[in-house]
């Protein structure tokens, strides 16, 4: 018999926080672990580079807790490291499971057979979407009004150039929601706030496409620089920013009173 991908005292693939919350925000964080299942050992990687930006978003994971603690909101976390399967990308990405992420091979990816990745793909990719999936069709099925934000984090330097912004907001067809954060933010004249920086929604990008944009939900990506949020006291001052922000944003683009999908 096929030993289970997890092992029975290893954490499940996500987890979710205040799943009821009253907020009209659902947060998702893709990328908050470097966790490894143990039956992939360390994917042939030494832990200085598992525990940089390739394997998870460093902050990410704190910021979206002070998030929804302050804003009484749902958060979804995936409990794996994105070099294991990357949960802000589509199944047919080519950095779904990097064979090399910036600069770094990843030995532990490499000529995976189709079983092997659909492995992966089943144990945390699928299980993680899904629950979020339920927890948007009864909202929408309610009639609650409801946002999703992914909150991720970005390097200062990336292949030698530096990047200045404090933040950036990533957005696709919710272009009056992220406007709205980025004017709220930047009334702070120390911050250097960006729309769509370092990043943009493209192909490769899942979470708001799928369970934003395709549901006609307003949806964004909070891009916060790792150095701002590498400590408790730069995790509680984003933490006020970004609660002010949203909230002051809470009504754009109708809220997403959008209809349930089908499935």
């Amino acid at each position: 018999m096929t030993e289970p991908f997890l092992a029975l005292d290893e954490p499940p693939a996500y987890g979710v926080v205040n799943p009821d919350g009253a907020s009209p925000y659902v947060l998702l964080c893709e990328h908050a672990s470097p966790r490894i299942p143990r039956c992939l050992g360390d994917l042939g990687l030494p832990k200085a580079e598992r525990m940089r930006h390739i394997g998870w978003d460093v902050g990410a994971q704190a910021l979206a807790l002070g998030l929804s603690a302050a804003l009484d909101a749902p958060l979804f976390v995936a409990n794996y490291s994105r070099l294991v399967v990357d949960c802000n990308r589509p199944l047919s990405a080519a950095s779904l499971m990097p064979e090399i992420s910036e600069a770094t091979l990843v030995p532990g990816n490499r000529a995976l057979t189709v079983a092997a990745r659909q492995r992966r793909v089943d144990a945390l990719f699928h299980p993680y979407h899904d629950a979020v999936a339920r927890r948007l069709d009864a909202r929408q099925a309610a009639g609650r009004p409801t946002l999703v934000v992914g909150v991720h984090s970005f390097t200062p330097q990336f292949k030698g150039h530096n990047r200045p912004w404090h933040a950036g907001i990533l957005f696709d067809r919710a272009r009056d929601f992220g406007q709205a954060l980025i004017t709220t933010l930047a009334e702070d004249p120390a911050l250097i706030i960006a729309a769509n920086e370092p990043y943009r929604i493209d192909a490769d990008d899942y979470t708001v496409p799928v369970h934003g944009d395709a549901r006609g939900l307003p949806a964004v990506l909070l891009e916060i620089r790792q150095d701002v949020i590498a400590d408790a006291g730069g995790v509680r001052d984003w933490t006020l920013h970004l609660t002010r922000a949203l909230r002051a944003a809470e009504g754009c683009a109708g809220a997403g009173h959008a209809p349930a999908v089908l499935r």
